[in-house]
C-alpha cells in the first residue's frame, strides 16, 4: 500500500516531543494569556473533498462530474495549492494567508468514531472524547482550566445563541448571541435592576460567585467593544454582514480585552445533500463570507495574529461520490484548517491514498487517518505551552500515536 505523505519531509525529528519544545517554554515568558486560540465549528458537516479537492486524483471528478472542481486555470477551476490539491474559488480571500506560510490544511482527519449522526459526533469533537456520551464538560473548558495563569471571566469566549457544548464545564465562560448583539446594554446595565440582582446574588452560597463573574466578564467585554467602535468610526467605512462582521468585531475584543484568550465561534448551515454546486452554488454561497471573515480576522487582529492560531473544524466529512441530487451525504474523514502566525502553512499535511474506491472509508469517504484530538494536542502543547500532565486533564484518553507532523512553532 502506498501512502502519499505531504510534507517536505519525513522522519523522526518531525514526531512531537514529550515534553514541551524550547519555542514553547521560551514563549512562557511572553505572558500567560498572550498565546491565543480560535476554534471556528461548521455544524452540518462541511465537504472538505471541496474545500481541499484532490484536482489531481483522476478519480475525484468521475465521482463527482457535476459538483466536482474544474483543474486550476480552468472556467470554474480551483486554486493551485501544490500541484494535486487546489482550494475552492469561493476561499480566494485566504489565498495571500497560504502564499505566506500562514494556513495549513490536515486532510483526511476527523473522529475516529464512526458515527454519521450529526449530534453525536458534534458531541463528541466537542467533548473530545470519542464515543464517550456522558463525559461532563468540553475540551475547551478543561484547556483555559489548565492554562497557566491567573483565571478570569472573560478568558473563555463563545459567540452564539446559547452556551456550547465545547466551552461547558466548571470554569468560568462568557458567551454572546452574536459580537454586534453584545455591544448593546442589556437589561441588568439599568442601575435599578443591577442593584436589585446585585442584592440578591452577593452572598447566594450557589450563584453568588457564577453571578460575580458573569458580571465581571460583561463589563469587560462591553468596555471592550466601546473601544472598538470608537476605533471603527475613525476608519470611515461600514462592516460587511454576517460572519466577516462578527469577525472584525472579535478580532476588535481580542486586542482591547488581553484577559480574552480562547474564543469559539459556531456557523452553521453546512448539510449540502441537495443542490450542493461546484465553483458556485449553495457550498460555495456559504464559504465566501467564512473565507472572507477568517481575512477579516487575520487583519484586524493586527500584530496579534502572530500570537494566535485559529482552528476549523467540523464534525465528519461528507461521501466522495456525489448523490442523485446534486449533493453529497454524511461521511467520516475531513480536513481541518489551521492558520496563524506560528503556523507552519503553506502545506496540506497528514496522510493521502487518494480516493479510488479501495482506499475509500466503507467504499463512500474519506478514512481519518489523523485523529483530531492530535492536532488540538499539538497546538495546546507547542502554542498555549501546556504541559504534558495537564495535556492530559484535557484530552483524556488520548491515542498513543501522535500526528507524525509538526504544524505549529518555530
Amino acid at each position: 500500500m502506498r501512502r502519499r505523505h505531504f510534507l517536505n519531509a519525513v522522519g523522526a525529528g518531525l514526531l512531537l516531543p514529550v515534553g514541551r519544545s524550547a519555542w514553547a517554554v521560551s514563549a512562557a515568558a511572553a505572558g500567560p494569556t498572550n498565546r491565543k486560540l480560535v476554534v471556528v465549528m461548521l455544524r452540518g458537516a462541511v465537504d472538505g473533498l471541496n474545500v481541499v479537492a484532490p484536482v489531481g486524483d483522476e478519480n475525484y471528478l468521475r465521482l463527482r462530474p457535476t459538483i466536482g472542481l474544474a483543474a486550476p486555470g480552468m472556467e470554474g477551476g480551483a486554486l493551485d495549492l501544490d500541484g494535486y490539491f487546489g482550494l475552492h474559488p469561493a476561499l480566494a480571500s485566504l489565498q495571500p494567508l497560504w502564499a505566506a506560510r500562514k494556513l495549513a490544511f490536515v486532510h483526511a482527519s476527523g473522529s475516529p468514531d464512526a458515527t454519521r449522526s450529526h449530534f453525536d459526533a458534534q458531541d463528541y469533537m466537542e467533548s473530545a472524547t470519542p464515543g464517550r456520551k456522558n463525559t461532563p464538560d468540553g475540551w475547551m473548558n478543561r484547556l483555559v482550566a489548565a492554562l497557566p495563569g491567573p483565571q478570569s471571566p472573560s478568558r473563555l469566549l463563545g459567540i452564539g445563541p446559547v452556551l456550547p457544548r465545547i466551552l461547558s464545564g466548571q470554569a468560568a465562560a462568557v458567551n454572546l448571541p452574536n459580537v454586534a448583539a453584545a455591544a448593546r446594554a442589556d437589561l441588568l446595565d439599568r442601575p435599578a435592576v443591577k442593584a436589585a440582582f446585585d442584592e440578591l446574588y452577593a452572598n447566594h452560597p450557589r450563584f453568588g460567585r457564577a453571578y460575580a463573574d458573569g458580571r465581571a466578564a460583561h463589563r469587560e467585554v462591553m468596555g471592550a467593544l466601546e473601544s472598538r467602535e470608537m476605533l471603527a468610526a475613525d476608519r470611515g467605512a461600514p462592516l460587511p454582514n454576517g460572519f466577516p462582521d462578527d469577525a472584525a468585531r472579535l478580532a476588535g475584543l481580542m486586542r482591547n480585552d488581553p484577559k480574552i484568550q480562547l474564543a469559539f465561534v459556531a456557523l452553521g448551515g453546512w448539510d449540502t445533500h441537495a443542490n450542493q454546486g461546484a465553483a458556485t452554488g449553495q457550498l460555495a454561497n456559504r464559504l465566501a463570507p467564512l473565507g472572507q471573515g477568517l481575512a477579516v480576522l487575520a487583519e484586524r487582529l493586527g500584530p496579534l495574529f502572530d500570537d494566535t492560531v485559529v482552528v476549523v473544524m467540523s464534525e465528519f466529512g461528507r461521501t466522495a461520490r456525489e448523490n442523485g441530487n446534486g449533493g453529497t451525504d454524511h461521511g467520516h474523514g475531513n480536513a481541518m484548517w489551521v492558520m496563524g502566525g506560528k503556523v507552519r502553512g503553506g502545506r496540506v499535511y497528514g496522510d493521502w491514498e487518494g480516493v479510488g474506491d479501495a482506499k475509500l472509508n466503507e467504499g463512500r469517504d474519506l478514512p481519518v487517518f489523523t485523529d483530531f484530538r492530535s492536532v488540538l494536542a499539538q497546538i495546546s502543547e507547542e502554542h498555549l505551552m501546556l504541559g504534558d500532565k495537564r495535556l492530559e486533564q484535557v484530552f483524556p484518553a488520548m491515542p498513543q500515536k501522535r500526528a507524525g507532523f509538526r504544524i505549529v512553532g518555530a
